[in-house]
């Protein structure tokens, strides 16, 4: 049900209940959690662990657990999401701290992104990025994506606000057959 894609270094792949301890980790990682409202214990990450999952059975698209290639590593999750309430067809990503700065989010968000333009119904993808998180800034901007409007996502009965960073098919199109 869920695809599986692969890039020079990673798998894109489908969740499993061993994907748990790892999940649990990052979501539970002060650092990784700044701009994504804060430390989950470890029941709210097996919650979050079933939504990544059913997101693929309601939607028909999801965020796909990253494994590195070379050892197995269950780094984090990258995908498409829309909840309700969602600005749009959001790309996102979040990686274990262990694996930052290595071009991996930009590679595995690179993969969802043609994955999201070749089989969804869209003009535009979309992500929401805290003002602050510069790291994923550049990550959105190595994808040809744009800054554009502001938003505020209602999650957990809390706002955040988030500046909308966005790239339209045409111009993903465009940065195809440039390469």
């Amino acid at each position: 049900m869920i695809p599986r894609l692969e890039t020079e270094r990673l798998i894109l792949r489908g969740w499993r209940a061993d994907d748990f301890e790892p999940l649990a980790a990052i979501h539970g990682d002060p650092q990784v959690m700044t701009f994504l409202g804060g430390v989950m214990e470890r029941n709210d990450a097996w919650r979050s662990l079933a939504s990544l999952a059913g997101h693929w059975a309601i939607r028909g698209y999801g965020k796909w657990a990253v494994e590195r290639k070379s050892d197995g590593a269950m780094m984090g999750r990258v995908g498409m999401i829309n909840p309700e309430g969602w600005p749009g067809l959001e790309i996102g990503w979040t990686l274990g701290r262990q694996y930052w700065g290595r071009g991996y989010a930009t590679e595995a968000a690179g993969a969802a992104m043609r994955y999201a333009f070749m089989t969804q119904p869209v003009d535009r993808l979309i992500s929401c990025i805290d003002a602050n998180n510069v790291a994923s800034q550049q990550v959105a901007q190595r994808l040809g994506e744009r800054r554009g409007g502001t938003a505020v996502l209602r999650i957990g009965g809390k706002d955040y606000p988030v500046e909308i960073w966005a790239i339209t098919r045409a111009e993903w199109m465009r940065r195809l057959q440039a390469t």
